[in-house]
């Protein structure tokens, strides 16, 4: 190409010509792949600099996906502690039940007299049948010496049948005994000094305290350690991919790239035991049981309101997190747009100019040549 020469004109116009096409080369690439930096030979600065920004929203938006197997956890512990607290509930229902269900009980009464402190040491022996029919023997020794008064002897007898029987007394001193566990028999075996007559009275009469074994109570109460096994058994089902946030799990959700921003999520026990809840005793025959029954069921609610109060806090975190990075990453996807994509209806003018251009060079270059060949008519 070197050894043809061109006139002014003809060069003027192919120059015209190149530029013309380097600009529409760009421009349509432009128009192609939406950037108006497709490289950092483009612009370095904007490249690089977009590119930063693109790279931290790609690691945010994978903490993104992070926090939101954190929330499902958070989310499937609060479901169990939802479950959970109604079994509580039905097991606290169940237990009431069984206190509303009245013992068959019997009342003994008997003529002790007890009107001042014995004449000497005095002893009173009770037989106590359990309801497996096991007989022990309960002795109350009265010692004047520090039972020194009717009331004392009194609260001496009550204190010594405090783990078996409600005793009570009347103005004359008379004693009446009531069993406290179903299937308990109590009798007055015998007596000495002041208290002998008495007692073989109450012997020669057949005078006993007794509670009959409650077989509903019973059911009841094997209702109410069924409702701790559903218990045990849905703490155990509220897990979440391997973390389960109701068996002492931990979860740790971190919230931004050089994760120096995170949170530590503490399980808890939600099980039975870890409730303070217990299984039945005594197939609840005594008042007392139940009462413990109902009171431990009581805290355990309690307790299950402050872990479902713990987990919202920290499922409202976790949310608010998500929602600000969700929102950072589109900030920051935002700013490297700004810095590399054309504007579409910019290029698009430009392609248009440019091949009107590039049309007119055509023609100019083709009037120059014209120009050229006009020497041929000499010929």
């Amino acid at each position: 190409m070197s050894d043809i020469h061109l006139t002014a004109s003809m060069r003027t116009n192919l120059l015209s010509l190149q530029g013309t096409q380097s600009l529409m080369d760009r421009t349509q690439e432009r128009l192609s792949s939406g950037l108006k930096v497709n490289s950092a030979i483009d612009n370095a600065s904007s490249y690089y600099a977009a590119q930063s920004l693109n790279n931290r929203a790609s690691d945010l938006n994978a903490l993104l996906d992070s926090m939101g197997q954190g929330i499902q956890t958070i989310k499937a512990a609060n479901e169990g502690i939802e479950a959970i607290t109604k079994f509580v509930e039905q097991a606290k229902a169940t237990a009431n039940s069984a206190r509303d269900e009245a013992m068959n009980s019997t009342k003994m009464t008997v003529n002790l007299g007890i009107t001042d402190k014995p004449a000497a040491e005095s002893t009173i022996v009770f037989d106590v049948t359990d309801k497996e029919n096991n007989t022990t023997q309960t002795t109350v020794t009265i010692d004047p010496a520090t039972e020194d008064d009717a009331d004392k002897v009194m609260d001496k007898i009550k204190a010594d049948l405090a783990d078996v029987a409600d005793v009570t007394f009347d103005a004359d001193g008379n004693m009446t005994i009531t069993a406290k566990e179903s299937g308990t028999t109590i009798k007055v075996k015998s007596g000495t000094a002041d208290y002998k007559d008495a007692a073989d009275a109450a012997i020669a009469e057949d005078a006993e305290a007794k509670i009959e074994y409650n077989n509903t109570r019973a059911k009841y109460a094997a209702q109410f350690d069924s409702l701790l096994t559903q218990i045990d058994k849905l703490a155990k089902d509220s897990g979440y991919k391997g973390v389960n946030l109701l068996q002492l799990n931990d979860l740790k959700v971190v919230f931004n790239e050089d994760r120096s921003s995170d949170i530590d999520i503490k399980g808890d026990d939600a099980s039975s035991k870890g409730l303070g809840l217990e299984a039945s005793t005594n197939a609840w025959q005594s008042n007392t049981d139940i009462d413990n029954a109902i009171e431990a069921a009581d805290k355990a609610i309690s307790e299950l309101r402050i872990m479902a109060s713990d987990f919202g806090n920290y499922y409202s975190i976790v949310q608010n997190r998500q929602d600000f990075t969700d929102s950072l990453v589109n900030v920051l996807t935002e700013g490297a747009d700004n810095l590399t994509l054309a504007d579409m209806n910019e290029e698009s003018a430009n392609m248009l100019a440019l091949q009107t251009r590039q049309q007119l060079a055509i023609n100019s270059l083709s009037l120059a040549s014209q120009a050229a060949q006009s020497v041929l008519k000499l010929f």
